[in-house]
C-alpha cells in the first residue's frame, strides 16, 4: 500500500497552525493516485480545520498522535445546515454546522490507528455548568460521512465531540470496530455514535461515554438526499456510559428503521438504557435487544431520560407531526438495576404492538439525590415531564404485549411513588407467563 506521510506535504504538527491544508493535498494525491494511506504519524498534535476524505484512501493515526478541531468557524469549509428539531424549518441564511472530518459520497474509505481524533468540545462552551453546560450555536461535528460506501473505522479514539462526534448520514457497508469515545458527560449534543439513513451497519467492541446518546439510529429531514431509511443494523459487545440514552432508535423517523440488533452490551450508570421513541411518520420494527447488564439513574431535569432500563413511546414531536408505528420488538435476557422501571406508552391506541420481555429481570431502588414520581416523555406536544408513579413494568395503549419469565424485585430503598410490579391501561391482548414480583409497598 502507497503511504503519504502528511508531513511530507507541509504539515507542520505544532498545535497551533491549521494544518488542513497539507492534510488536504496528502489525501487529494492519495486519491488521484488510485488510493492508499495517508499517515498522520505520532508524537505531533496537528491541528485542522474541514478536511475531505476521498474514495480508497484509509486516513490513518499513529498511536501517539493527535489530530485535533480548530478553534475558528472560518477553518470549517464542508457545512450541513440543520433545522431546529426534526423537521423544522431550515434558515436558508443559516451558515450551516461545519465538520472536522467528511466525505460526500465517497467509497472504500477508512479511518484507522491507535491515534486521537480531538473534537473540541471544550472550545464551545459558553457557560460551565453544575450538571450540564450552556454551549454556544455554532460548534462542528467530529466526524460527518455522507452518502459513503464501504466505510471503516477502526481503534481511534475520539474526544471531546462538540456535536455528533461520529455521524453517518445514508451510508451503506459499514464496520465501526474498537473505537474509543470520551466525551463530556455535561456537553449536550455530543452524541457517540449516530447512524442516519444508514443500511448494513456493524458496530462491535467500542466503549463510549457521551453526555448524549451513546449510539443512535434516526432518519433525518436534511440528508434526504443521501439516502433512505436506515435498516440491516447490528451491535454488539460494547460498553457504554451516557447521561441520556446508551441505545436508542429514533426520535427522528421520516423514512423505515428496521431489522435492528443490539447485543451483549453493559450499560452502566445512564439516564436510559434500552430506547425506542418514535416521534414521526414512519416505522420503527424488528429490533431485537438481548443479553444487555443495564444500569440506569434519574439525573438532571435538562437531560432526557428518568432512570428507565425500558423505554418505548410512540408520542408526536409536535401536534403538526404524523406518527408511525413501533412493532415486532423483543427483549430477552436483561439484567437491570435501575430508578425506575420499563415504560411503554403510545399517545394514542394502535401506535405500539407485538413487543415481548423475556427474561428480562427489573432490580429497582433510589440511591440519586433526584426527585422521582415522574416521567419523561419528550419531545412531545405539551408537558414532556408528567407525573407519573414508578412501577416495575408500565403498558399503555399497546397490542399484542407479552411478558415471559419475567421479575420486578423492589430494593431497599422505596418512596412513596414506588407502586406494582406490573401496571397496564389499555392493553389489548396481553399475556404474562411466570411473571414474578409484587407491590413496593405490600
Amino acid at each position: 500500500m502507497a503511504t503519504y506521510n502528511i508531513l511530507d506535504f507541509g504539515a507542520t504538527g505544532d498545535g497551533r497552525t491549521n494544518d488542513a491544508a497539507a492534510i488536504q493535498s496528502a489525501i487529494d494525491t492519495c486519491a488521484s493516485a488510485g488510493g492508499g494511506q495517508v499517515l498522520i504519524p505520532a508524537g505531533r498534535r496537528f491541528l485542522s480545520g474541514t478536511i475531505m476524505l476521498k474514495s480508497n484512501v484509509d486516513l490513518h493515526l499513529e498511536r501517539g498522535t493527535t489530530l485535533a478541531a480548530s478553534a475558528h468557524p472560518d477553518d470549517y469549509t464542508f457545512r450541513l445546515r440543520v433545522g431546529a428539531l426534526s423537521g423544522g424549518t431550515v434558515n436558508p441564511d443559516d451558515p450551516g454546522f461545519g465538520m472536522l472530518i467528511a466525505a460526500d459520497r465517497a467509497s472504500n474509505i477508512s479511518i484507522t490507528g491507535g491515534g486521537v481524533i480531538d473534537g473540541g468540545g471544550q472550545l464551545y462552551i459558553e457557560e460551565v455548568g453544575d450538571y450540564i453546560h450552556r454551549m454556544k450555536h455554532w460548534r462542528p461535528f467530529t466526524v460527518f460521512l455522507l452518502g459513503c460506501a464501504n466505510v471503516t473505522l477502526r481503534d481511534v479514539t475520539l474526544r471531546d465531540g462538540a456535536l455528533w462526534t461520529v455521524r453517518l448520514s445514508g451510508c451503506n457497508d459499514v464496520l465501526i470496530d474498537g473505537i474509543h469515545i470520551d466525551n463530556d458527560l455535561k456537553l449536550p449534543n455530543n452524541d457517540g455514535i449516530d447512524l442516519d439513513r444508514c443500511q448494513n451497519v456493524r458496530i462491535a467492541g467500542c466503549h463510549i461515554v457521551s453526555g448524549d446518546d451513546c449510539i443512535s439510529l434516526k432518519v433525518c429531514d436534511e440528508t434526504a438526499a443521501w439516502g433512505e431509511g436506515c435498516e440491516n443494523v447490528v451491535v454488539t459487545g460494547c460498553t457504554l456510559e451516557s447521561t441520556s440514552a446508551a441505545l436508542i432508535v429514533g426520535a427522528e423517523c421520516r423514512k423505515p428503521m428496521r431489522n435492528i440488533i443490539f447485543d451483549s452490551c453493559v450499560i452502566r450508570s445512564s439516564h436510559r438504557g434500552l430506547a425506542i421513541h418514535l416521534s414521526e411518520q414512519s416505522d420503527v420494527e424488528n429490533v431485537l435487544f438481548s443479553n444487555m447488564i443495564v444500569e440506569t439513574r434519574i439525573f438532571h431535569d435538562k437531560w432526557w431520560g428518568r432512570g428507565e432500563p425500558i423505554y418505548i413511546t410512540a408520542i408526536p414531536w409536535t401536534e403538526q407531526h404524523k406518527i408511525g408505528r413501533v412493532r415486532h420488538v423483543r427483549f430477552s435476557n436483561v439484567l437491570a438495576r435501575s430508578e425506575n422501571g420499563a415504560f411503554i406508552y403510545g399517545w394514542e391506541p394502535g401506535l405500539i404492538e407485538d413487543i415481548t420481555l423475556d427474561h428480562v429481570r427489573l432490580e429497582i431502588d433510589k440511591w440519586s439525590k433526584w426527585p422521582g414520581g415522574r416521567q419523561d416523555i419528550r419531545p412531545c406536544p405539551g408537558e414532556g415531564l408528567i407525573k407519573q408513579d414508578t412501577h416495575g413494568i408500565f403498558v399503555r395503549n399497546a397490542r399484542n404485549v407479552t411478558l415471559r419469565n419475567c421479575e420486578v424485585v423492589w430494593g431497599a430503598n422505596r418512596p412513596a411513588y414506588f407502586r406494582h410490579a406490573l401496571e397496564t391501561n389499555n392493553v389489548d391482548n396481553l399475556m404474562v407467563e411466570n411473571f414474578r414480583g409484587g407491590s413496593a409497598h405490600p
